[in-house]
């Protein structure tokens, strides 16, 4: 079952052999400059909880490395951000949290996504980033839209408290500073289409100093339903004009991509659900900002070795085969998505829990069973519907923090808290 996943021949056997720009190819985009950090390929890996870990990042930075060789880039090519890390976790140290924010030795720029709603504890985290050299680049979560977080007024529900967004941002991009680290912000476009923060909030990132700031074009009552408003993604790159703005929301292929820039005129792309159980999305981003049209459409054969090394990263990462086993659990539908497995075959492989099985169960695939086309692609991943956004109350009655609303986001980090 085992291939070799090096930084050589990975992407050659999977990958349609059309490597010159064709007429799908589109045009390249400049590389993406963040602070002191250039990065070829103008994509970021969305950081997603339970996702993004130093096995995850590592699979998609592979692939996304030999998509810079097919494309012709070079240096760095895309920006990994970890999951969403809580800074009063970080602060009290928190053993999980300290794994969660552990890299390869050959990540660079170490990137790490930071969630507050204490100016203060925001500032004692990233110091510890700073002063203990843990990364290169921090971005900042403005964009949660989960009910134990925004019911506490964090999250996508924070930046409508304007004094508090901008106290965040400052902090941690004053200690950020301190090694020339710099700072990027992650938001939605509000918290419902008549309360929208997303222009006010990317100018006052701006102004506080951010790097860049990244724009989800659903509001926080979308969660992940219906479609992206690219349209607002536009008109925040109209509004914000010293620093790079990012585009995220329905990136399901590299044609989605190119299409968003041309579009919204955006720096880059934020690409979250869209690499679930498809790393080699990185492989054809990198490609196509480079103006190839090459694309990876790999066999089940292929699937199944990069499942199970993603399985393998995993074991590494946790220092537990069992734990590894349960993890990748999740990822087997979107791995398998499109494929031919039959259902007793994809609950069994959901309920793995050593290499062995996983083994086992992979050599019953049909191996030369090709890529299945539209099957396999578009949405994967969260969906769901639009909801109504649980908030502190009284919290829409004033754009500043009041006493009380103050004590209640003491608490959101509470809520959250173990990374």
């Amino acid at each position: 079952m085992g291939a070799d996943w090096g930084q050589s021949g990975l992407v050659s056997n999977v990958t349609s052999p059309a490597t010159d720009p064709g007429p799908g190819a589109g045009p390249g985009l400049p590389a993406l400059r963040i602070g002191r950090h250039v990065i070829e390929s103008p994509v970021v890996l969305a950081p997603m909880a339970g996702i993004t870990n130093r096995a995850f990042r590592r699979l998609c930075r592979e692939y996304g490395n030999e998509g810079a060789v097919t494309g012709g880039a070079s240096g760095a090519t895309s920006l990994y951000v970890s999951e969403m890390i809580t800074t009063r976790a970080l602060v009290e140290r928190n053993a999980e949290t300290m794994r969660l924010i552990e890299h390869d030795p050959d990540e660079n720029p170490r990137s790490i996504q930071l969630y507050s709603v204490d100016p203060a504890t925001a500032r004692a985290a990233a110091r510890i980033l700073v002063q203990e050299d843990r990364a290169d680049h921090i971005d900042l979560n403005f964009g949660c839209p989960v009910p134990k977080v925004t019911r506490k007024g964090g999250g996508s529900a924070l930046p409508w408290k304007r004094d508090l967004f901008r106290s965040i941002v400052g902090a941690v991009v004053e200690e950020g500073a301190r090694r020339d680290i710099p700072v990027t912000v992650k938001m939605r476009k509000g918290i419902d289409d008549e309360h929208l923060t997303y222009l006010e909030a990317g100018l006052a990132a701006e102004d506080e100093g951010a790097a860049a700031v990244a724009l989800h074009g659903r509001t926080a009552a979308q969660a992940y339903s219906g479609t992206a408003d690219w349209a607002a993604i536009r008109l925040l790159k109209q509004t914000v004009t010293t620093v790079p703005v990012l585009g995220n929301g329905d990136i399901w292929s590299a044609e989605d991509a190119l299409r968003m820039v041309a579009e919204t005129g955006c720096d880059g792309v934020v690409v979250g659900r869209g690499c679930l159980g498809r790393p080699w999305l990185f492989t054809d981003l990198a490609a196509a900002f480079a103006g190839s049209s090459a694309r990876v459409t790999p066999s089940l054969g292929v699937v199944a070795d990069t499942l199970r090394t993603h399985t393998l990263y995993l074991t590494d990462f946790y220092g537990d085969e069992e734990r590894a086993c349960r993890d990748i659990r999740k990822h087997i539908a979107w791995y398998l998505k499109g494929f031919p497995a039959g259902s007793t075959l994809r609950s069994s492989l959901a309920l793995v829990d050593s290499i062995a099985s996983l083994d086992r169960l992979l050599a019953t695939l049909d191996r030369e069973a090709p890529w299945p086309g539209e099957a396999a692609e578009g949405q994967r991943g969260r969906s769901g519907s639009s909801r109504h956004v649980v908030l502190p109350e009284g919290w829409l009655d004033s754009r500043e923090l009041s006493d009380e609303h103050r004590r209640v986001v003491a608490q959101a980090e509470l809520s959250v808290s173990g990374g």
